[in-house]
């Protein structure tokens, strides 16, 4: 193959690469995924105004752990098992609703906004020691025994919801 030819390919690869690449980032950059529920079919054969529903799905991302950590005087570090971070959401909604007039001529319509909001949570750890010392250099460098120690570490969950509720002529 030609040394033009190569470089041909290479600019036209490298350039197919980019495209793709532009094209999955915002996809896969987007915390939630829309989902839309059509129901404008239902609406038309029905005769009737319906509620407008659309969702969000969050996608959930895994961090990376934080690493165990040796503390001085024992065998084992301190986190045997490290926690596991895990980002994702909880799913969102948005919902319109006609209403017959029940709160006089003004309102027509009640909606709720709850957009997906973020949760960071943290799986259950574990830190253990063994039932050694360190080496002990009094007792010619032989471990002293102790009673073992094991630890969970909690689960980590934390998140803050957030809802809109309103009434108005046509949402």
């Amino acid at each position: 193959m030609k040394p033009t030819t190569r470089r041909t390919l290479a600019a036209v690869v490298t350039g197919v690469a980019a495209a793709v690449g532009a094209a999955v980032t915002p996809a896969a950059a987007a915390g939630a995924i829309p989902v839309p529920v059509p129901l404008d079919g239902a609406e038309t054969a029905l005769g009737m105004e319906l509620p407008e529903v659309a969702g969000e799905l969050p996608v959930p991302t895994a961090g990376a752990p934080e690493g165990p950590r040796y503390v001085e005087g024992r065998l084992l570090p301190e986190r045997t098992l490290p926690q596991l971070p895990v980002h994702g959401g909880l799913p969102g909604v948005d919902l319109r609703q006609p209403v017959p007039h029940v709160l006089g001529d003004e309102f027509d319509h009640a909606g709720v906004d709850a957009p997906a909001a973020e949760v960071r949570t943290l799986a259950p750890g574990l830190s253990l020691d063994a039932p050694l010392t360190a080496p002990n250099p009094e007792a010619l460098g032989l471990p002293s025994p102790k009673l073992p120690e094991a630890g969970v570490l909690a689960p980590v969950v934390q998140t803050v919801p957030v809802a809109d509720l309103g009434v108005g002529p046509g949402l």
